[in-house]
């Protein structure tokens, strides 16, 4: 439904964008909602994991995505992947990000957030 419509008295729902949880509608209705929390301990995981976010983000509103960008969208997933099942990034998949990310040839939008990574990754590995 769009608008405002009148309903003489009776009942109006109207729902424009529903994130997350469970929703059961009819006097039967039932919901269940299995929620999982990411806990990272370490703070500068935490930031890094918080980076790589923001530019997979900013990727997916990039306009004419590249071959090069999927590739470094599959990497930061990943990387986002692994911090969230194991709270920490592995060793080799950070290096191997690292290598991406400065030869990849950020676009102007996106450069800010690939320093970002590029800075979080160096928190965390030294």
């Amino acid at each position: 439904m769009s608008g405002e419509q009148e309903t003489g008295g009776g009942a109006h729902v109207q729902i424009g964008s529903i994130t997350g949880g469970s929703q059961a509608f009819g006097s039967h209705g039932t919901a269940e909602s299995t929620n999982h929390t990411v806990v990272v301990a370490d703070p500068k995981q935490q930031h890094l994991l918080t980076q790589v976010r923001a530019l997979r983000g900013e990727l997916a509103r990039t306009e004419g995505r590249t071959a090069d960008d999927d590739a470094l969208d599959a990497e930061l997933g990943e990387v986002e992947g692994e911090i969230s099942r194991a709270g920490r990034g592995d060793a080799g998949l950070l290096g191997r990000l690292r290598t991406r990310l400065e030869q990849y040839g950020a676009a102007a939008a996106t450069a800010a957030s690939v320093t970002a990574v590029l800075q979080a990754i160096t928190q965390v590995t030294g």
